[in-house]
């Protein structure tokens, strides 16, 4: 380390490129995918189909009819589709590709080398149907030992820089109680901030709190992912006052057909609203925004909306309903800087 090393001052933020001062993340994404494949393990290998203007929507109605989507590896599209957010005033995206759906360390180092947007790469294991047998049978040690390493050391020196998404299915089966536990065992060790993936139903985001405060971890430091498809208003309110953060990470996605299930799903107005209600009771400081790209379709070299959409089109949308700057500024750099901040 150089005597100048982010890491010897008072906090720092963990990049795929090295430790940056805080102050300079600028707005934030907290839950994407640049490089990663969510394809089901019994189907990768096929061959993938051409995403076009003529099936642009249909891809993105049904996104797991298309062999494919879901595989985001060509490193020439990340770094457009990074630059692209860069110029819309974006500055860090938090890449949460995790054990099972093909995290790319090194890959992630060049987007961000060509892009010159920050990336901070998560540490842990995807759902359980994403991992092998190998994996699956890791004990709560092992799987602590892995997470701690990818945060302490790294993959050829890029280091992780939060711990997640860890994923959580509906039951929770008993590798993802362990990986949890493990994931608060590694908070507990470097201060990093857990984001999880809950099964959905309405009673996992506090299954999962309560296993990891079993396990010592502090919620302030804790991100529920996915709220727009797993918690009705006034239950997203209840989390956020048990003191964990919220996140709304599906902006972009305004359609009727949810691909994994029957709901509901708000549109992009509509999480807006929360997030007014969240402010209102005191709680703009427990939410974190994002849009979780994970397949072709989303990315603007598709026809999608793209990484940039928030500040593009979401944050005027804000305003326009009386959003103050402050309170943008909260959500998109304040909050995510608290977050991503480790101390040296």
């Amino acid at each position: 380390m150089t005597i100048d090393d982010p890491r010897k001052g008072t906090g720092y933020v963990e990049t795929v490129t090295g430790p940056i001062r805080p102050e300079t993340l600028s707005a934030t994404l907290m839950h994407e995918h640049v490089l990663c494949d969510l394809t089901p393990l019994e189907r990768r290998g096929e061959d993938e189909a051409e995403i076009t203007l003529q099936n642009i929507f249909d891809v993105n109605w049904r996104p797991n009819d298309y062999p494919g989507n879901h595989r985001l590896q060509d490193e020439d599209v990340a770094i457009r589709e990074a630059r692209w957010f860069g110029e819309a005033g974006g500055g860090t995206i938090v890449d949460v590709t995790t054990g099972g759906i093909v995290p790319d360390p090194e890959g992630l180092a060049r987007v961000a080398q060509a892009s010159g947007v920050n990336i901070v790469m998560g540490a842990g294991f995807y759902t359980e149907p994403f991992l092998d047998a190998d994996t699956l049978s890791l004990s709560e040690d092992a799987l602590f030992d892995i997470m701690l390493g990818q945060m302490v050391d790294g993959e050829n020196g890029i280091r992780c820089g939060v711990i997640g998404e860890i994923g959580c299915s509906w039951p929770l089966t008993p590798f993802e109680a362990r990986s949890l536990a493990a994931a608060a065992r590694t908070q507990v060790e470097t201060g990093a901030a857990i984001t999880v993936h809950p099964g959905r139903h309405r009673d996992a985001p506090h299954e999962i709190l309560d296993i990891l405060e079993r396990n010592g971890a502090d919620i302030s430091r804790v991100i529920i992912d996915h709220m727009d498809r797993t918690l009705e208003e006034p239950q997203v309110l209840a989390l956020a006052q048990r003191g964990c953060v919220v996140e709304y990470d599906f902006f972009g996605i305004e359609q009727s057909n949810y691909w994994l299930g029957i709901l509901d799903l708000p549109t992009d107005w509509m999480r807006i609203r929360t997030l007014r209600k969240l402010f209102d009771a005191g709680l703009g400081d427990r939410v974190t925004l994002s849009h979780d790209i994970c397949t072709r379709g989303r990315l603007q070299s598709y026809g999608g909306h793209g990484y940039s959409h928030l500040l593009r089109n979401v944050v005027p949308l804000m305003k326009d309903r009386g959003f103050a700057q402050a309170e943008v500024d909260q959500l998109l750099v304040e909050t995510p800087r608290r977050l991503l901040t480790l101390q040296g």
